[in-house]
């Protein structure tokens, strides 16, 4: 019987507590040292990544080392929990990469735990530009159960999560068979109407992919998407807060509409998250910039190439900002998510003890250490 503690002040009280951890679970919460500094909670959960640092999920050729690594990199962050996310791709690539993931997860036991299942991101999106972002136009195509059955029989049902526009003609049907099927669906890179929008919540779609971003760059002011997205209580917002995706003013704005318990943080991380700044090539995007403040843009311009910056960043910027708190901000990375990948994200007795302790400064969190069912990881 494995049994140790560790300390750290709760978000949710600002109080000192220690976790009492046996066998990988929380056994016990109690007070702690009173002269506690660091804040610990539950492991951050990030439901949208591509890649970091190198590793990159929509490579030409993903293998299962490249998950591995991956994985470990994201666990330094202060994610125990992440989705891999795979864009619009043919579908023989989009099967490679579920194989690829699905083997890694067999190999390593805890690469199964960290990651529950894939999201797809696509390919059922917005054909258009702008709501397609950069996705590759040429392999967008309509929902098809048919493929999605391929996918599941070719990773063992590894497919959990599926973004796509609910314009297309039988995306009722095909929402209402994959939620049945306790598949999650979000609405994202879409050019759909508010009633679209409404029927796919209607029909069982539960989320919204980074709303604000993955739509046209110019709306009518009334009727639209994103209000109905905002208005519908049904579908909880998936935010991107690296400080370029959403405009601080946009991002407060969102959250007051949804409401905190409606939202959740993700990173929607690329490969050349936390890597250093500089030009780099890349095969979606071409020639890119990375800036020192975490933006990527193409070359040249101040249009976004992706999301640079991991979840603790973002957790970091909403803690700092006016009206919103560090509890906040947590919860909108833990318990919020939590609720989509069975529950977890809770401090509580009986849980996995997938924690996180960080100091925070006001403007940006430092991981000290992680704990994966007990286990430490490896900050690397």
């Amino acid at each position: 019987m494995k049994t140790f503690s560790i300390t750290g002040l709760d978000p949710a009280s600002r109080k000192p507590i220690e976790v009492l951890i046996e066998n990988g679970l929380i056994r016990e919460i109690r007070p702690g040292p009173t002269d506690e500094s660091a804040w610990l909670s539950p492991g951050f959960i990030d439901l949208q990544v591509n890649g970091y640092r190198g590793f990159d999920l929509n490579a030409e050729s993903l293998d299962p080392d490249t998950v591995l690594m991956l994985t470990r990199e994201v666990l330094a962050t202060g994610v125990t929990t992440f989705l891999p996310t795979l864009i619009t791709a043919s579908e023989e690539r989009n099967i490679a990469a579920l194989q690829a993931i699905a083997t890694a997860r067999q190999l390593h036991p805890f690469v199964a735990h960290a990651v529950p299942f894939v999201h797809m991101e696509g390919p059922h999106i917005s054909a258009e530009d702008g709501p397609r972002g950069a996705h590759p136009r040429e392999h967008v195509r309509p929902p098809s159960l048919v493929e999605f059955l391929r996918w599941q029989a070719a990773s063992h049902d590894l497919v959990g999560m599926v973004t796509m526009s609910p314009h297309w003609e039988k995306a009722p049907e095909y929402i209402a068979e994959l939620a049945r099927r306790g598949v999650l669906v979000s609405i994202g890179h879409s050019d759909a109407t508010p009633e679209q929008i409404h029927a796919a919540a209607k029909a069982g779609a539960t989320l919204s992919t980074h709303l604000g971003n993955g739509v046209a760059g110019q709306l009518p002011r009334h009727p639209n998407l994103l209000w109905a997205q905002l208005a519908d209580e049904r579908l909880t917002a998936t935010l991107i807060a690296d400080q370029h995706h959403l405009p601080a003013d946009t991002l407060k704005a969102m959250l007051r509409a949804k409401g905190i318990e409606n939202c959740v943080l993700i990173s929607d991380a690329v490969a050349l998250a936390g890597m250093p700044q500089g030009t780099y090539n890349t095969p979606v995007g071409g020639t890119v910039e990375l800036s020192e403040d975490g933006r990527l843009s193409l070359a040249g311009t101040r249009f976004l190439a992706g999301a640079a910056r991991p979840l603790k960043d973002g957790v970091a910027f909403v803690a700092g900002l006016s009206s919103f708190s560090l509890d906040v901000a947590v919860r909108m990375a833990t318990r919020n998510p939590g609720r989509f990948v069975g529950q977890r994200g809770q401090l509580r007795v009986g849980a996995d003890a997938d924690l996180v302790r960080f100091d925070w400064n006001n403007t940006s969190i430092h991981i000290q250490s992680a704990l994966v069912k007990g286990e430490p990881v490896d900050l690397l």
